[in-house]
């Protein structure tokens, strides 16, 4: 009210429309706010997702072991020759005992050896290399040996090659020898009942002479583990994109089904309504039990009713019909005439009466 007694003016109708306005812009804020979390915390479960099936489900490209080898020294006749094989033995298991090779996977196992270019070399010609796999217990898995050779360079290329890279020799930087990779197992398998556990390298020639030796593990991927190997990252968009889409319709689908509160009770139908209202009074008075039914059949006291098949009252035969019937009895052939009904008056009779009594 206002001063005077005068009920107050409703506001201009352009304030109401910049309330109604400021309410929309606020809700719309709030809802896509709202929207931009649940999508980065769906974001968030996705790439959760996909690292976890990444790093469960793809193995170690590569187990890299470098080769310590062992010879004995203690000869009669101390000279150029070694006093055995070069051996080494090597794990391949993580650094706490935990398996490094999948079950079932193919791998392909080299042995890589850095050889200088020395005279002793040059004159080695031809050695072996031997590999042997072992299990739990030193149980022999898988056992290979292959043939290795220095690269030939003649004099001309050699004296080339040293005046080429004349300063890189000097400064340090490259050395005078040779890298040779020798592949001694193609296709192994990993066995579930038998997992490999080292590998013992030997390296069958006295007279050779290595600056170091490295084991290389190297996985054969095929089907999905190539892909995700070969193309990582086009691998983790298409992961991480299906499932933030498959969380998003779980969640849409949580939504509709339970996120719309509890559901209104269905409206009866209009005949059971009316059936209620007939039992009950229409709502008037309190309701009376229903009258017991007899479930016993009237007793019938004198000629029966007819039943509903058969009427009360018979036609009255035409005349003519009767003349003809007679004749046809009279004739010899078999017929048979109905039998008129008594007149059934209008009031009811009173075993009628009897029976509306009982059963109201």
């Amino acid at each position: 009210m206002a001063s005077g007694g005068l009920p107050a003016a409703p506001p201009p109708p352009l304030l109401s429309w910049g309330a109604q306005l400021g309410r929309g812009a606020r809700r719309a804020l709030l809802r896509g706010a709202l929207g931009l979390s649940l999508a980065l915390l769906l974001l968030w479960a996705s790439v959760f997702l996909y690292g976890s099936f990444y790093w469960a489900y793809l193995p170690a490209a590569a187990v890299l072991r470098p080769l310590h080898l062992a010879f004995r020294s203690d000869c009669e006749r101390p000279g150029p020759e070694l006093c055995s094989f070069p051996t080494a033995n090597v794990s391949l298991l993580g650094e706490h005992r935990e398996k490094l090779l999948l079950y079932g996977q193919l791998y392909r196992v080299s042995l890589e050896l850095e050889l200088p270019e020395s005279p002793v070399n040059r004159e080695l010609g031809m050695f072996m290399v031997g590999l042997s796999l072992y299990g739990n217990g030193g149980k022999s898995l898988a056992r290979s040996e292959r043939a290795a050779m220095l690269h030939y360079r003649s004099r001309l290329l050699r004296a080339l090659h040293t005046a080429a890279f004349a300063g890189l020799f000097l400064s340090g930087f490259a050395e005078q020898s040779q890298t040779l990779e020798l592949e001694l197992l193609g296709r192994y398998r990993e066995d579930p009942y038998s997992p490999t556990v080292g590998a013992l390298v030997e390296i069958r020639s006295r007279r050779v002479q290595l600056y170091g030796a490295r084991l290389r593990v190297h996985a054969h991927f095929s089907g999905l583990r190539y892909l995700l190997y070969h193309f990582p990252l086009t691998s983790a968009v298409v992961g991480v994109a299906g499932n933030w889409t498959l969380l998003a319709l779980l969640t849409l689908g949580g939504y509709l089904q339970w996120g719309r509160g509890p559901q209104r009770p269905r409206p009866r139908p209009a005949q059971e309504r009316r059936n209620q209202r007939g039992t009950n009074g229409e709502g008037e008075g309190p309701d009376l039990p229903d009258p017991p039914q007899n479930s016993e059949e009237p007793e019938i006291v004198g000629a029966s009713e007819p039943g509903p098949d058969q009427p009360l009252l018979s036609p009255a035969p035409k005349e003519g019909e009767g003349q003809e019937e007679e004749e046809k009895e009279g004739e010899g052939q078999e017929g048979t005439t109905p039998t008129p009904l008594p007149p059934v008056a209008d009031s009811p009779s009173p075993l009628r009466q009897r029976h509306l009594c009982s059963s109201s």
